[in-house]
């Protein structure tokens, strides 16, 4: 069997299929069409300002970001309504932030004391609102602040510096990877009951907690029937990955990048011109797709090494292959541009944003 791709592509190149994202984004927009939990989709998924603009047409209130320059680029293309979950710190950076602040009304996470003094200084030196989530550890053990009383003191100084409190934000990582269950359900479930009785002891101070942000893609069903919660983070669903697949099975996977052979050995092993520059390997080796019998074995830095068997004798030097994207977010930070691909052929081409500095 001969094994060829007609795509006239310089490779590697990253590949997304169109069909499969658009119904990705359909099956979103249908569930939370009857939810009254908001879409805030991750930017950092695929950093594509335009496929950021087809989320909003579809349903999402604005965008969540992990960078400040993220935020910048979104706010200059029209996306205003923009989410940092992330913490800042710095003079420099927080400079930035409240400057960004004075063009749109951007909310920013914080779990420091220290932080959220250093923003109103610059809130004040600049005559500008800044508005503050507070980041609450849910378990993940990453960012946040501990869902107690510490929580309810650093509410209590966003408001009493001068900042506006928008509300809570958590981040339930920990639960996401596993596959959908009624024990993982109910685990989520009692996580995010930190954040609404945070929110109620919160709201006992006088202190209106308009935003409960949270969730993502692998708990984006139970996360969008949650009474208290007012939106949902989710944003692999977009384009996936075969790490995501497998605990969003809603969801299809839409990336892949396309190798060309560059050496064989018969009856053991092809190479491919794609290694760890242009392919993540940092949550397990991706897979080859649609070709029976290929198992990709290791990732180098320019190159794949796949096993094959007796019934993909017929692949030779030159053929191109596709391997599945494992980790999206590490994939599509080594790649300048994404080919949007229909029916084999080449119908968009998007531009993937990254930082200037």
């Amino acid at each position: 069997m001969r094994v060829r791709n007609s795509l006239n592509l310089e490779t590697p190149a990253l590949l997304l299929d169109l069909d499969v994202m658009e119904q990705n984004l359909q099956t979103m927009a249908i569930f939370l069409r009857d939810s009254r939990v908001r879409l805030r989709p991750h930017f950092k998924n695929h950093r594509v300002l335009v496929l950021a603009a087809r989320q909003v047409e579809a349903g999402a209130i604005g965008m969540t970001c992990a960078r400040l320059w993220e935020a910048e680029r979104l706010v200059q293309n029209g996306i205003r309504n923009v989410l940092i979950a992330n913490e800042i710190a710095g003079s420099i950076t927080i400079k930035r932030f409240v400057e960004l602040s004075r063009e749109a009304p951007i909310i920013i996470a914080v779990d420091s004391a220290k932080v959220v003094a250093d923003l109103a200084r610059e809130s004040r030196r600049c005559r500008t609102e800044v508005n503050v989530l507070v980041d609450v550890d849910l378990g993940f053990k990453r960012c946040g602040i501990q869902p107690g009383e510490a929580a309810v003191s650093l509410s209590k100084l966003v408001v009493e510096r001068g900042l506006k409190f928008r509300g809570l934000m958590g981040y339930e990582g920990h639960l996401l990877p596993y596959p959908p269950s009624h024990k993982k359900e109910q685990a989520v479930k009692a996580v995010i009951g930190r954040l609404t009785d945070l929110k109620r002891r919160i709201e006992l101070e006088g202190i209106p907690v308009g935003i409960l942000s949270c969730g993502g893609t692998g708990d984006y069903s139970t996360v969008g029937r949650l009474p208290d919660v007012t939106e949902s983070q989710a944003g692999s669903y977009l384009l996936m990955d075969t790490w995501c697949s497998s605990f969003a099975p809603d969801f299809k996977v839409a990336l892949s990048i396309l190798a060309t052979v560059i050496s064989k050995t018969p009856g053991e092993r092809i190479v491919v011109d794609a290694g760890v520059k242009a392919l993540s390997g940092e949550r397990g080796l991706p897979s080859v797709k649609a070709v029976p019998g290929l198992r990709l074995r290791a990732l180098h830095a320019e190159h794949a090494v796949i096993a094959t068997q007796g019934a993909q004798a017929g692949i030779d030097l030159g053929d191109k292959i596709e391997i599945w994207v494992h980790y999206h977010d590490g994939t599509i930070n080594l790649h300048n541009r994404m080919y949007g691909i229909r029916n084999g052929k080449v119908e968009e081409v998007f531009k993937i944003e990254r930082s200037e500095r």
